[in-house]
């Protein structure tokens, strides 16, 4: 589809003095959902004190961000709650050596080690909106190596943090995504997620193949094996910065979504409430946000009592560009996807038909297998196309056993996710990008298929 024209942008912000940065925000946010009644006043007693607040915004900054109705109640007696949705910008800012000072500067190793600042480029971006009335929360990656306007020149979206900071950012999300209102940000920098990981007592997560690579300008090692394990905070950090294989930056996205889901399922673990003193004072040390202490007591409270199965995770609808268009390698914004989904998820004015689902015989189905049974994968692509699924395709089979099946919404379709999870009578339905990229459902077959169609197998 022809190309959406990028809007003008406002003045460019004024440069913020420079604090700490960097990657995985989802991350701060697990940890954080996990505190109870008890631990969210412990925080607003430990936060008291400290502003969270640690960038300067100018009033033509500030009202870059929504000054609408207030999000949070207070109340004596209770945890702050939230009193509408809430669109949260949240971003991870990595910093090294050449990109403050010439490369002269660096040390005589030709280490480029990372500078402790918030005024970087945005290694992670994540928007997340907390809706109390839907009940939900969901969570949109942008990569960012997402080609939009930023500030008026068309660049990677990763940009906007550098030339101008929280607000420029948001201004530039906003426009990506149609619209969108911003209300508050969040930036993490990248010694502080390893540091949370590690207050957390890392986190259990399955590596889908091995990990290789090596900088030695940045000090960055990775080595990983495939396969179920618990990472401390630098091996997190591995798995989070890894991109040198196919999918580039966008297989990372599905990393970060992966371990995104493992720590909230881990946090919501009641032992998680004794590890929050080392979670506060990495939030102290390592976050700068424009929430305040109550409004971020309301989204810890929803976020604890608020069902695993209601976290939804989305990405940026787009392709990669070709090199024969482009110098530089972008992620291209789909600009009708977004819309349909920044109206679905993220509260856009409807000016799309959202209801309107693909029909089943368009429907790009794929099935990753966790069994090695190929009976059973070949009896539910023929039960698939018996049923009008015409377009089915089968992926290499995936590194890890499942025991129930899952069903991914792979572009925030639930509808049709919903609509195969009752044909198959089995499995749980995801909204996240985990799976097949070039797919609109991803079926990760588990041993649950075998269990209840083995005796007709």
């Amino acid at each position: 589809m022809p190309a959406k024209p990028l809007p003008t942008q406002i003045m460019p912000p004024q440069t913020m003095r420079k604090m700490p940065k960097w990657i995985g925000v989802s991350v701060l946010l697990a940890g954080v959902a996990s505190v109870s009644a008890v631990g969210g006043a412990f925080l607003a007693m430990s936060l008291g004190s400290a502003p969270l607040l640690q960038s300067t915004l100018s009033p033509s900054e500030a009202a870059v961000f929504s000054q609408g109705d207030p999000i949070a109640t207070a109340n004596s007696l209770r945890l702050p709650r939230l009193t509408r949705p809430v669109n949260v910008l949240l971003m991870g800012i990595k910093v090294i050596k050449s990109d403050v000072e010439d490369y002269e500067g660096l040390n005589r190793d030709g280490y480029d080690s990372l500078v402790d600042s918030f005024d970087g480029l945005s290694d992670t971006m994540l928007m997340l909106r907390v809706d109390p009335r839907t009940q939900r929360i969901t969570v949109m990656s942008i990569p960012r190596d997402t080609r939009t306007n930023v500030n008026g020149t068309p660049t990677k979206i990763n940009e906007a943090n550098r030339d101008g900071g929280p607000a420029l950012t948001a201004q530039s999300v906003s426009e990506l995504m149609g619209g969108v209102a911003v209300d508050r940000y969040m930036r993490i920098n990248v010694q502080g997620v390893e540091k949370l990981i590690d207050a957390l007592g890392g986190v259990e997560v399955t590596v889908p193949k091995d990990m290789k690579y090596q900088d030695d300008s940045q000090h960055l090692y990775i080595n990983l094996k495939a396969g179920k394990q618990r990472l401390n905070g630098s091996k997190a950090m591995q798995f989070l910065r890894f991109r040198y294989d196919d999918k580039g930056d966008i297989g990372r996205v599905q990393r970060q979504q992966m371990l995104m889901r493992a720590l909230v399922e881990q946090c919501l673990n009641p032992t998680t409430i004794a590890r929050l003193p080392k979670i506060l004072s990495v939030i102290q040390s390592h976050v700068d946000t424009n929430l305040a202490v109550e409004e971020l007591l309301a989204l810890v409270s929803y976020g604890a009592q608020t069902a695993r199965s209601d976290m939804q995770m989305l990405m940026l609808p787009g392709d990669f560009s070709s090199y024969e268009d482009y110098e530089l390698s972008y992620w291209l914004p789909n600009y009708e996807k977004i819309d349909v989904l920044s109206e679905e998820y993220f509260g856009l004015a409807n000016t799309h038909n959202v209801s309107d689902q693909s029909d089943r015989s368009a429907l790009r189905v794929v099935i990753q297998d966790s069994t090695s049974d190929s009976v059973a994968l070949q009896s539910l692509t023929n039960s698939l196309y018996d049923s009008g699924y015409f377009n089915v395709a089968v992926d290499p089979i995936l590194n890890q056993s499942l025991d129930e099946t899952r069903i991914i919404a792979q572009r925030g379709d639930i509808t049709s996710a919903n609509a195969i999870q009752e044909f198959m009578g089995i499995g749980k339905v995801r909204v996240e990008s985990t799976g097949d990229l070039n797919s609109d459902i991803t079926i990760q077959l588990g041993q649950d298929w075998l269990d209840q169609h083995g005796a007709a197998l």
